[in-house]
């Protein structure tokens, strides 16, 4: 169904428009060359997110997934392994860049979050001296997955595994702002222990693009390049940097309220027929019966609301800046009726 058709877009917070002032925002920002590192903008937005997040340096960049892209280019060579969860990001939705660009070996697992079980790395780890394995290089950490906040402890664990034994830790942040939110952390304390980070700017805050990779200045110097060398070299990039600046100065602390509206959404979605949904951060999960996600997404759409079925059995829904309390109620009667009649 096109998207002019969805009266309440729940598919993504990467759905939002930028308000009036972020618009003006962007109208009157400053601006230069960013590949000769001469836009305003750019390095405004690079030192705030630096700072927000307890880094030395940041990088712009048009994505989260060329942000990570970029992290696992820098941590190994061609061959080495990187290990993340299975439903990874990174892995599970960027194409295979890691393999195709970076030409590393994946190593899964599985669980209820990002963080690997401490069984997993220690088997894992045994043998990296065999002449016949592949050298492991990068551990990739996520928060929030598929909405889920990673306990702080778990990533801390992690990182310090990594770096006892040689290799970098990653943290795919596209919703760190989420996590630290639900943890009531800083931004800073929810961003430590992995030598690098990516957030996105157009997930939660409602920016229309862009994304940042933090690290130490040795690390983004070199990621600026490998910016390049995937095409990533902007321009006046100030137009679009200075919407980001709006949103971390004016979108991070009404983070909570898609965090309560994502919790009265699953309230009234648990009672409708078929249904049992659960609030992780700003998305709704909902189970339904057995191959039916599929179908209820669809009865949502002829009902004016967007969800997706990440699974025969799932529906994701995502509450973001332009969805109101009044969205909510009518998108949980929009809903129940798809439910309904799916049921009858």
């Amino acid at each position: 169904m096109p998207a002019t058709a969805l009266e309440i877009d729940l598919r993504s917070d990467t759905m939002t428009r930028p308000t009036p002032e972020m618009r003006r925002a962007m109208a009157d920002a400053e601006v230069g060359d960013d590949v000769f590192e001469e836009d305003p903008s750019v390095r405004a937005l690079e030192e705030r997110t630096a700072e927000m997040l307890g880094r030395e340096a940041a990088l712009y960049t048009p994505s989260a997934h060329m942000a990570n892209q970029i992290a696992a280019y820098l941590a190994g060579r061609s061959g080495d392994e990187i290990w993340a969860h299975e439903l990874s990001h990174i892995l599970g939705n960027e194409q295979g860049g890691t393999s195709v660009l970076s030409r590393l070996l994946p190593r899964t697992f599985s669980g209820p979050d990002s963080t690997p079980p401490r069984e997993w790395l220690e088997r894992l780890i045994k043998g990296t001296d065999d002449v016949h394995r592949a050298q492991p290089a990068l551990i990739c950490l996520e928060n929030t997955f598929t909405g889920r906040v990673m306990p702080l402890e778990g990533q801390a664990r992690v990182s310090a595994f990594a770096h006892q034994h040689g290799l970098k830790a990653h943290l795919d942040g596209s919703r760190l702002w989420n996590a630290a939110t639900a943890l009531g952390v800083s931004l800073a304390e929810a961003a430590a222990g992995p030598d690098t980070v990516t957030v996105c700017f157009s997930k939660g805050l409602g920016a229309p693009v862009g994304a940042a990779l933090l690290s130490d200045r040795d690390t983004i110097r070199r990621a600026r390049r490998a910016r390049k060398l995937l095409g990533g070299g902007m321009r006046q990039a100030g137009i679009i940097a200075a919407g980001a600046l709006y949103a971390l100065d004016h979108h991070v602390e009404r983070l909570a309220d898609d965090h309560a509206r994502a919790e009265r959404l699953a309230a009234s979605l648990s009672a409708a027929p078929g249904l049992s949904a659960e609030a992780l951060t700003n998305m709704v999960i909902a189970k339904t019966e057995p191959g039916e996600a599929p179908k209820l997404a669809e009865l949502a759409g002829a009902h004016g609301v967007g969800c997706i079925a990440i699974a025969p059995d799932t529906v994701r829904m995502v509450v973001h800046l332009d969805v109101g309390e009044s969205d909510i109620t009518e998108a949980a009667a929009r809903i129940t009726k798809a439910a309904e009649a799916l049921a009858a």
